[in-house]
């Protein structure tokens, strides 16, 4: 899929489509074989658990709010006018903790299966099945946790 020239408007996704993705609403904006970006609102107290993205490098824009990460083992948080880069291969989660809504721009190069893992997962409500099926789109789930926690949770031997 080639890039034409074109805009997609504030409200308005790529033939009219969003996708609830276990409560998070993602609105695709561009998506090419190079790379493909979505609009993220994230409700309060919902969050993507700890994955990897063995052949993406994936980005964040935080357009509104905080969205606290675990980004290669470590905490942290990002605001609006935040940019988060997450390279291929390094395990990485978003929570929303901050009480409200928060939004974001995301994009992944290349695309990858990325665009039919969303529609597959869409209003999928189990996170157990997420899981599973998400690895036959190259996104390899790692062990939950509940929230991007102050301290590290310990190894496990």
């Amino acid at each position: 899929m080639r890039e034409t020239p074109d805009i997609t408007r504030k409200n308005q996704s790529l033939d009219s489509v969003s996708w609830n993705i276990l409560g998070q609403v993602y609105t695709p904006k561009q998506m090419t074989d190079d790379s493909f970006s979505w609009h993220a609102t994230f409700p309060e107290e919902t969050f993507v658990p700890p994955h990897v993205h063995p052949h993406q490098d994936e980005y964040i824009y935080v357009l509104e709010g905080r969205i606290d990460l675990i980004l290669d083992g470590k905490t942290t948080s990002a605001s609006a006018g935040d940019l988060v880069r997450m390279p291929r291969g390094i395990p990485h989660a978003f929570f929303n903790n901050s009480g409200k809504p928060a939004q974001a721009l995301f994009w992944a190069a290349p695309a990858g299966k990325l665009v039919d893992l969303y529609r597959r997962i869409h209003n999928m409500s189990s996170p157990a099945e997420v899981v599973k099926v998400a690895r036959e789109y190259d996104v390899v789930f790692l062990p939950p946790i509940s929230s991007a926690a102050d301290t590290p949770a310990p190894a496990h031997v």
